[in-house]
């Protein structure tokens, strides 16, 4: 089992939810502008990472 693989797809997990709740809360124009940012960044930044770990892991026989 490849930990590196299994970790990238939780971060990348992580970041789509990130990015879906802080794209709900925008569209229904909540008043925490800034924790919805601060989710946006984040849910960026996992998803980014997550895929470059998944892209960059290399599978092992």
């Amino acid at each position: 089992m490849n930990v590196k693989r299994t970790f990238g797809t939780i971060l990348t997990v992580l970041g789509i939810i990130g990015l879906i709740y802080a794209g709900y809360g925008f569209v229904n124009h909540n008043q925490n502008t800034r924790g919805l940012i601060v989710y946006g960044v984040i849910g960026i930044i996992f998803f980014v990472s997550g895929i470059g770990l998944v892209k960059n892991t290399k599978d092992e026989v």
